[in-house]
């Protein structure tokens, strides 16, 4: 990556990383970018039963083929049953719940349907797909979400939109301000919903769905359906129909992956070395902390790239501004706290950075599926330290795949840190006196008697020294 990094030298090496050869199937190169993994190549959308002013938003944004959650669900929330689909993250379950909404509501009816997701990133752009995806059907979609002021949202509402799309704590503040009418909605979707339960919505989502007066169609979508979030499911559905479309790997094959073996000192330097050597098209680099997000952001501006931090603490108008830069390809480095791994649908992501891998399992597939969406190739790197094995394992266990090992041999390790240095050298003395104090305490050994009667011990084994192990308490004595 060179510092003259212009939305113009973005988009080349994008064009250039897509189109580097891929290991597809033939019958996905002769589909162009429609992997058959994704997609289902022998149906259209005509096919789901959709009508011509919803076909025609689709056709405008160049959508033929639909993807496998497309293709099941579509055809079920059609027909007006409760669905709860499982998919990769990555294959287009906003359509899938989206286009059944645009095609079942009256353009004219306010508040038709709720959409709850968890993040503000995610709502802006499920609310900005639907929009664009409903254009001809003329149905009105606006987001609601926490950190922008109410009475911004507050006209928009007054409008009565047929889908609102919220996070669920705005979504609560809004109905009890009386903004938001739950006894209108006739159907209710909820969107990662694995995400809301995991940042502690659950109490959130159980009081909204109690407050809908009508029994609305209900759909839930999410990459991972654990069977605690099946249960809350089917507790607010009527005999649904569950969707799970992978098959192998919670991973899209078009990912690539693998890791990098380094010191935690190192991170920084190798996140440089990869950026340089490789020159990706747009990436994110994933960091656990809201404080290691600014210091990767800080340490690779200095260094001449151009990163843009994101995460919690940032004032909404700040994080509305640098995800308008990544959708618009203005920026080459995105640094993100895990906020941002269900809020970003950005189409045209080539690279992952796990920077800090993840504690959970399924955060890792949550962070990597930002790339390679809608069946195009992508790149996910992760950085594991010497004591983080497990962490990989698990990974790979939960994604059934095998996570490969690469390494440059051009990169060169910093120096030991020096506090690291010094405690190295406290835990090799300490372990060296313990093993020095064990060797005190053991005791001389027994010297061999020549002549002993065998008979004398059970078993005619005679000892030769003292036992390893001896209790060393004290007998109990009238002394204080």
């Amino acid at each position: 990556m060179h510092s003259t990094n212009t939305a113009v030298s973005i988009r080349d090496r994008q064009k250039a990383f897509m189109a580097q050869p891929s290991p597809d199937t033939s019958a996905a190169q002769s589909s162009g970018t429609h992997s058959p993994e994704t997609f289902v190549i022998d149906k259209t959308f005509a096919d789901l039963g959709l009508k011509p002013a919803v076909l025609e938003g689709l056709t405008k944004r160049g959508f033929k083929h639909p993807t496998r959650i497309q293709a099941a669900l579509i055809p079920v929330a059609l027909a007006g049953k409760d669905v709860l689909g499982q998919a990769k993250t990555g294959t287009g379950k906003t359509a899938a719940f989206g286009l059944p909404l645009l095609q079942k509501l009256d353009p004219e009816a306010s508040f038709s349907a709720l959409v709850l997701v968890p993040t503000r990133e995610l709502a802006i752009q499920v609310a900005k797909e639907l929009q664009e995806l409903g254009a001809f059907a003329k149905v009105q979609t606006v987001a609601v979400y926490g950190g922008q002021p109410v009475e911004k949202q507050r006209p928009l509402l007054a409008k009565g939109p047929p889908i609102v799309v919220g996070t669920p704590g705005r979504v609560m503040d809004l109905a009890e301000r009386g903004l938001l009418p739950f006894a209108d909605f006739r159907f209710a979707i909820l969107d990662e919903v694995d995400r809301m339960l995991d940042i502690g919505f659950r109490d959130d989502i159980r009081k909204i769905l109690g407050k809908l007066k009508k029994v609305p169609q209900t759909i839930f979508v999410s990459a991972t359906i654990s069977p605690d979030i099946e249960k809350l499911a089917r507790s607010y559905m009527k005999d649904p129909e569950k969707i799970v479309t992978f098959e192998k790997s919670l991973t899209v094959a078009q990912v690539k992956q693998s890791y990098f073996a380094v010191e935690r000192w190192d991170k920084k330097r190798l996140l440089l070395h990869l950026l340089k050597k490789e020159a990706p098209g747009l990436t994110v680099v994933f960091c656990r902390t809201k404080r290691a997000v600014d210091e990767v952001a800080l340490y690779l501006n200095k260094h001449k790239i151009d990163a843009h931090a994101m995460h919690g603490d940032m004032y909404q108008k700040k994080r509305d501004a640098v995800m308008g830069k990544l959708r618009e390809g203005d920026l080459s480095v995105l640094v993100a706290s895990d906020l941002a791994a269900r809020g970003l649908d950005v189409d045209d992501i080539t690279h992952v950075v796990n920077y800090d891998m993840p504690e959970d399992p399924e955060v890792y597939i949550h962070r990597i599926g930002r790339t390679a969406r809608a069946g195009r190739k992508g790149i996910a790197w992760s950085f594991v330290a010497p004591d983080q094995g497990e962490l990989l394992t698990n990974i790979e266990m939960l994604a059934n795949v095998e996570i490969p090992t690469v390494g440059y041999d051009d990169f060169q390790p910093g120096p030991v840190p020096a506090e690291v240095a010094a405690l190295r050298e406290h835990e090799a003395k300490r372990r060296e006196d313990s093993q020095q104090s064990r060797n005190r305490t053991a005791g001389p050994e027994v010297p061999v008697v020549a002549a002993v009667d065998p008979n004398m011990f059970p078993d005619g084994i005679v000892p030769t020294a003292l036992p390893d192990r001896r209790l060393g308490g004290r007998a109990r004595t009238k002394r204080r």
